[in-house]
């Protein structure tokens, strides 16, 4: 599916726990959120992004899996005004496997926080989580 031109910012956060190697929380972001700017501040990992393809992997994985409902009534329901979220399995994002978490406890290590900001989020969630997947 073509990727729209829409204007957007991205970012992911990941908690890096003193049991944690750092670098390894960076592969797990960079897994999700590919060719964005990574910062390590105060005990965790940041992404930004302001290229919709950052989330080409996510929306694949999404579409291969047709977990579609699941991802859009998490964004439906962390909307706020012109943000959302939702989260990911920090560890299986490390082994390269997207998976959501509802809640931030499903993910043991802590989960990674990806927030989406834009004046177009519903085509965002049309485009990462079609409402119909064939």
């Amino acid at each position: 599916m073509n990727i729209p031109n829409i204007a957007c910012k991205i970012e992911a956060y990941a908690s890096v726990n003193p049991s944690e190697d750092q670098e390894k929380i960076r592969t797990a972001v960079s897994n999700v959120i590919l060719d964005a700017n990574y910062e390590y501040k105060e005990g965790s990992i940041k992404a930004v992004s302001r290229d919709l393809r950052s989330l080409s992997k996510v929306q694949e994985a999404i579409r291969k899996r047709k977990v579609n409902r699941v991802y859009r009534r998490q964004m439906r329901y962390n909307t706020n005004g012109e943000t959302t979220w939702f989260y990911l399995n920090k560890q299986a994002a490390y082994v390269d496997v997207i998976a959501i978490c509802e809640e931030a406890e499903e993910s043991p290590l802590g989960p990674i926080k990806v927030i989406l900001h834009s004046k177009n989020l519903e085509k965002i969630t049309d485009w990462l989580a079609p409402e119909f997947i064939y």
